[in-house]
């Protein structure tokens, strides 16, 4: 099993992130990737998979929801880190576009995200995509770049089978999904019953998101045994099967892993 996002440096873990590391390892979990947020982010989650080489994994980039008036410098800063020889980062992530809660920077956002596709493209990185109430503003982000062998992964995806389908139409990407698919009222089976298996990987968005049993408390990697269980209800295999097929996409996508 790999966890291929969680957020494990943040403060919600700060007095006991060896006993989660641990939990996960006892869980099954093989690798945890670790997007980045923001600027102040980025130490706290290099200085963790310091700890644990070869277990934990850093991306970078800026979330759509820290995009503010100062994107530009912090782009700069981070593409700086990037151009390093023999750095650490796996992805361009987290990024996308956030117009859920706020368009007060859509623009900027936008501008933000082809930054860093732009990234992806030019040093050969998978992409992890943030998206919430801007599905055809993606979509149009993405389609200049369509045949650039441009791949990544649709971060928490919970939009419905039509939009599942449009994404997916971009070769290189997969479906992020994670504690929401065992939620009692969740879209997502109707989504994967019209998606194949290796169109997929499995998250935690930890601490956000715990499945069920654990909803409503704090999520961790380890958690994430529960989705392997529901996705191998719904497809009809063996969790062990799930987490084969998923582990190649992982690597699929992931190459340096």
């Amino acid at each position: 099993m790999i966890d291929t996002h969680s957020h494990i440096y943040v403060e919600e873990f700060a007095d006991d992130v060896d006993d989660v590391v641990s939990r996960a390892q006892q869980a099954g979990v093989e690798k945890i990737l670790l997007p980045n947020i923001n600027r102040e982010s980025i130490e706290p989650m290099l200085a963790l998979c310091h700890r644990y080489p070869g277990y934990l994994y850093p991306m970078i980039g800026l979330h759509p929801e820290d995009v503010k008036e100062d994107w530009e410098q912090l782009l700069s800063e981070m593409e700086t880190m990037l151009q390093q020889p023999g750095n650490p980062f796996v992805a361009v992530g987290e990024v996308g576009l956030d117009f859920y809660w706020d368009k007060t920077y859509s623009e900027e956002q936008k501008k933000a995200l082809d930054v860093q596709i732009r990234w992806a493209v030019r040093y050969g990185l998978p992409l992890m995509i943030h998206c919430r109430d801007a599905h055809d503003e993606l979509l149009e982000a993405l389609a200049p770049y369509k045949g650039t062998g441009l791949k990544g992964v649709f971060h928490c995806f919970g939009g419905t089978p039509e939009q599942a389908n449009a994404l997916l139409e971009h070769e290189g990407f997969v479906l992020g999904i994670g504690g929401v698919l065992t939620f009692k009222k969740s879209p997502l089976p109707a989504v994967l019953a019209e998606t194949s298996l290796d169109r997929i990987v499995v998250e935690t968005d930890a601490p956000y998101l715990a499945p069920v049993p654990y909803r409503g408390k704090r999520n961790e990697s380890a958690y994430c045994v529960e989705v392997f269980k529901k996705l191998a209800e719904l497809y009809q295999v063996t969790p062990e099967e799930v987490s084969i097929r998923t582990n190649m996409n992982v690597r699929r996508i992931f190459g340096v892993l």
